[in-house]
C-alpha cells in the first residue's frame, strides 16, 4: 500500500510547521546548549521525529522504521566509512611523527598560520571538496590543522567555514547533476547558473577565513594572499562552470587557487601577527627550522597518497570500473567479472515504493520513492582512504598486526562519533519521508515577492538538515521550480538558488559538526563549534539570498546576471 504525504497535518499552516520543527529544534538545541552528549541528542532527535512521523503524519510504524534503519545505514557507510579510515591514516601519522615534520615544512614555507589556513583549509579543502565530498574536506583539512598546532576548536570552525563554496560542484558535480535529475533542467544551464552566484563568495571566502582567525588587522595584513587565493578559484570556477559545467570545476579551481597563492608567496611575504588571532598555534610553528627534505617527503607522502587514492576513486570510469560495471574493453573483462559482487544493492522493506510525495513538492501522479540502498563497497571513497592509509603505513614501517591494533583502536576512539552520524541520518530520513521537511519548505515558499530570498534559504535549511547539498536539492529542487512557475520567476534562478544557498548551511548541520570535531579529537564540543559558526552561516545565506533576489529582479538589466525567462 502507497502512502501519501500530507503537508498540513493538523489542518493549519502554522501548527503543522511548529510540529514539524520541534525535531530539528530539540537536536541543534541541546547542541547548542551542550550539556547533554551529542550521541545522546542525536538519539534524543530521532525519539522525536520518530512520534512527530506517528504521531502527527500518521507514518506507519514499520515505514518510519525503516526509514530510521535507511537513513542509519546510510550514515555509517558511506560517511562513517570514510570518518573511520580517515582517522586511522591520521593516527598512523601521529604516532610515527609525521605531524611534527608536517608542521615544521609548512612553517618554513608558510610560517604564517593566516597562510596556512588560506592554504590547507580553503584550496586543499575544496580539492577534496571536488573530488570526493560527504565530510572528506572537513575531516582532512581539521586534521591537518590540529596537526599543525591549532586549536581543536579553531580547527573545527575554520575547515567548516572553508567548506562552503566549493560545496555545490562538489563530488564531481554530483548536487548539480541530482537537482539536473529531479527538475528535467539542463545540467550545463544549472552549474552555469551557480557560476554566476558563487564566484563573490569565493572570492570572500579567504578573507572571511582570516578575519575569523585573526580579526580585521590580521585580515589586512595578508590581503594579497587572500586576494589571489579568492581570485584564482572564483574565475576559473566561473569560467568551467558557464563553459564545461559543473563536472570539473571544483578541481580545476582549487588548483587554479593553490598555484595563484604559491605564485604569491614567491615574490611577497606577510608581516608576522603580533596578536596570532585566536588561534592557539604554537610560538615555534613558524621559528622551526626546516626539517631534512627527506624527512619531508616522508611526511607529506601519506597525504599524497591520500589525494592521488580520492582522485582517483572518484572518477566515474574507475567508480564504475570498481562496480564490476561492464563498460571496459573486452581485454578488462575478466577482472570487471571478478568485481562484479562488489556493488550491493538492497531494496529496504517497508519503505521502498511505499511513500508517495504531493504537490506542491511533486507533480501531480509522482511515482512513489524508491528505497535501495546500494552498498558500493569497493569504489566508495572510504575504501579509497583505507587503501591510502595501509600503503602509508606500510611505508611507515608498520607491520600488518600493527595496522590491525591501530585500526581496531581508531575505531573504539571514534565509536559515539559513528553512532551520532548514524543518528542523524536517520533523523534526517525520517523527516523525510514523514514529509516534515516538505512542511517547512513549503513555509518558506509562501513568502511572496520575497520568494527569491526565502527560496535561497530554503536551500540553506535542507543541507542544515540533511546534511548533504544533493539531497537538499532532491528534497526542495522540484519544490522550487514549481514555484517559481507559480510566482514568475525562472526555473533555472531558482533550482541554482537552493543549491547555492545550501553551501552555507553545510557549517552548520550536525552531521559536518561531527565530523570536525571528531577530526580534531574534541567530541561532545559540538555546541561550542556550533555557537561559533551559526552566525557565519547564516549571515552568507543571506547574503546569497540578496544576491538571488538582484538576479530575479533587476538581474535583466544587468547583462551575464540572469538568463531570460
Amino acid at each position: 500500500m502507497v502512502w501519501a504525504q500530507n503537508y498540513d497535518p493538523l489542518g493549519n499552516a502554522v501548527l503543522s510547521t511548529a510540529a514539524a520543527a520541534v525535531p530539528v529544534a530539540v537536536l541543534l538545541g541541546t547542541i547548542a546548549l551542550g550539556r547533554v552528549k551529542i550521541h545522546v541528542a542525536a538519539l534524543a532527535g530521532l525519539a522525536v521525529a520518530l512520534a512527530v512521523a506517528g504521531m502527527v503524519y500518521r507514518l506507519p510504524l514499520s515505514t518510519a522504521l525503516a526509514a530510521a534503519g535507511y537513513g542509519a545505514a546510510t550514515g555509517l557507510f558511506p560517511i562513517g566509512w570514510i570518518i573511520l579510515n580517515l582517522m586511522f591514516l591520521y593516527d598512523l601519522t601521529v604516532q610515527r611523527g609525521g605531524f611534527d615534520v608536517l608542521r615544521r615544512s609548512l612553517g618554513a614555507w608558510a610560517p604564517d598560520p593566516r597562510l596556512q589556513v588560506i592554504l590547507i583549509a580553503f584550496c586543499l579543502g575544496a580539492f577534496f571538496e571536488g573530488a570526493a565530498g560527504f565530510g572528506t574536506p572537513v575531516a582532512v583539512a581539521a586534521a591537518l590543522l590540529i596537526g599543525l598546532g591549532f586549536s581543536p576548536l579553531e580547527s573545527s570552525v575554520l575547515a567548516l567555514m572553508a567548506n562552503t563554496a566549493p560545496v555545490a560542484y562538489g563530488a564531481l558535480g554530483t548536487p548539480i547533476l541530482a537537482l539536473s535529475q529531479v527538475t528535467g533542467l539542463d545540467s550545463r544551464e544549472l552549474a552555469a547558473m551557480v557560476g554566476r552566484q558563487l564566484p563573490l563568495f569565493s572570492l570572500l571566502t579567504p578573507f572571511w577565513l582570516v578575519w575569523t582567525m585573526s580579526g580585521w588587522r590580521g585580515m589586512l595584513g595578508v590581503w594579497p594572499a587572500a586576494l589571489a587565493a579568492g581570485l584564482g578559484f572564483a574565475l576559473p570556477q566561473y569560467l568551467v562552470a558557464t563553459l564545461h559545467g559543473p563536472w570539473l570545476v571544483d578541481l580545476v579551481a582549487a588548483a587554479s587557487s593553490a598555484a595563484a597563492l604559491g605564485g604569491v608567496l614567491l615574490v611577497w611575504r606577510p608581516r608576522p601577527d603580533s596578536k596570532r588571532g585566536r588561534t592557539l598555534a604554537p610560538e615555534t610553528a613558524g621559528a622551526s627550522p626546516a626539517p631534512p627534505w627527506a624527512a619531508v617527503a616522508r611526511a607529506w607522502l601519506p597525504w599524497l597518497l591520500l589525494s592521488l587514492c580520492v582522485f582517483a576513486w572518484g572518477l566515474p570510469p574507475v567508480k564504475r570500473f570498481l562496480n564490476g560495471e561492464r563498460t571496459a574493453p573486452s581485454s578488462q573483462a575478466g577482472a570487471q567479472a571478478a568485481l562484479g559482487g562488489t556493488r550491493l544493492s538492497f531494496r529496504v522493506w517497508a519503505l521502498d515504493n511505499r511513500v508517495c510525495r504531493a504537490p506542491p513538492v511533486a507533480r501531480s501522479g509522482a511515482a512513489p520513492e524508491p528505497a535501495v540502498y546500494a552498498l558500493d563497497w569497493l569504489s566508495a571513497t572510504g575504501t579509497g582512504i583505507l587503501v591510502a592509509a595501509v600503503l602509508a603505513g606500510a611505508m611507515m614501517g608498520y607491520s600488518a598486526r600493527d595496522q590491525v591494533r591501530n585500526y581496531g583502536r581508531t575505531m573504539c576512539r571514534i565509536r559515539y562519533s559513528l553512532v551520532t552520524i548514524a543518528a542523524m541520518l536517520a533523523l534526517g530520513y525520517v523527516t523525510r519521508y514523514a514529509g516534515a521537511d516538505a512542511t517547512l519548505g513549503l513555509a518558506l515558499a509562501k513568502t511572496g515577492p520575497a520568494y527569491p530570498f526565502f527560496g535561497t534559504l530554503l536551500g540553506w535549511l535542507g543541507v542544515a538538515l540533511t546534511g548533504s547539498d544533493t539531497a537538499s536539492n532532491v528534497l526542495f529542487g522540484s519544490l522550487q521550480q514549481i514555484t517559481a512557475h507559480q510566482t514568475g520567476l525562472n526555473p533555472v534562478l531558482m533550482a541554482s538558488a537552493n543549491a547555492t544557498g545550501g553551501v552555507m548551511g553545510k557549517m552548520v548541520d550536525a552531521q559536518s559538526l561531527v565530523v570536525a570535531s571528531t577530526a580534531t579529537n574534541w567530541y561532545g564540543h559540538e555546541g561550542a563549534i556550533l555557537r561559533r559558526v551559526f552566525p557565519s552561516s547564516l549571515a552568507l545565506a543571506s547574503l546569497v539570498g540578496l544576491v538571488v533576489l538582484c538576479q530575479a529582479r533587476v538581474g535583466p538589466l544587468i547583462a551575464g546576471m540572469s538568463p531570460g525567462r
